[in-house]
Formats: structure tokens, sequence, C-alpha cells
């Protein structure tokens, strides 16, 4: 196993964290040096938060971890595409290099709907990798989301049951 792949299952098991919680399974860890420095897991209905998406949460640990909100040679690794917040933040804080698992057509801002992360408009472009355990990190995702429309269409009968 190479170092991207064992990082990477370590941003799956952040993601399982979030699995568990019935939040999507989304997963983050910030790399320094050889050493994880920040984790993260999407916990935004847990939290009730808009912010709290599995690379913020990692972002906020690094830079609480390094003492600074530069995190300069630190590869982030997540297990999907991030969106255009966290795709902002992460050229925000500096980060040297993103790993991505799958990439997200609908929302992602990592080089599917926009390129955030490697703009040259931008004072720092981010060096980006992408697809690395790309079949584990999108299989967690499918699975989630058939089981989510299954326990909606289940909820909607028992709904429509209770109400007659």
């Amino acid at each position: 196993m190479d170092t991207d792949e064992k990082y990477m299952k370590a941003a799956l098991k952040q993601a399982q964290k979030a699995y568990a919680l019935g939040e999507v399974p989304i997963g983050c860890v910030i790399v320094y040096q050889d050493k994880i420095i920040g984790r993260g897991y999407n916990r935004r209905n847990t939290d009730r938060n808009t912010l709290a998406h599995a690379e913020i949460t990692a972002i906020n640990k690094a830079s609480k971890k390094l003492g600074d909100w530069r995190l300069e040679d630190c590869t982030l690794y997540v297990t999907l595409e991030p969106c255009q917040m966290c795709a902002g933040a992460i050229v925000q804080a500096r980060i040297t290099e993103v790993v991505m698992g799958s990439m997200n057509p609908k929302a992602g801002c990592g080089g599917s709907i926009l390129n955030i992360l490697e703009m040259p408009q931008f004072n720092h472009q981010v060096k980006v990798k992408r697809g690395v355990l790309e079949e584990e990190c999108s299989n967690m995702l499918t699975t989630f989301f058939k089981e989510l429309r299954a326990r909606n269409k289940v909820d909607k009968l028992l709904k429509k049951q209770y109400t007659n």
C-alpha cells in the first residue's frame, strides 16, 4: 500500500464515523511530515451547522496543532471532491496538496463544476491528485444514499398509513 492509499484509508475511517451518525459519509485527514495532524468527518445535520464539513473540521484541528493558519507543506486527503466552501478554505489555508477519492459531478469544486484549487487567478494553487481508492470512496456514498432513499420511502409510507 502506498502513502496516498494509507492516508485515504484513514479518511475513509473518518467517513465511517459520519455514516454511523446518519450523515453523508465524507471523511478527511491532513498530513504533515508523515503524521496526521487533523481529522474530520461530515457533521452538518448532527451539529446543525452549515460549516461542519469534514475538511473545515480537519483544517481547524491542523491549524491548532501547528499553531498557524498556514498549512504549507500539508496534504489533505478527502473521500469526496470538496465543495466551493471547502475548496476556498483549502486555498486560504495554503495547503500544498489535495488527494481526493471520488469526484462530485453535482457540487465538486476541485475539477468537476469548478476548479477553485488550481485557479491561476488566486495567489495560491493546490497540487491535486484524483481517484485514490475511488471505488471504496464511491461505494460508501452509493450505499449510504441507497439506504437513505429506502428509509425515506418507508417513512413516507408509514406517514401516509398513520394519517389515513
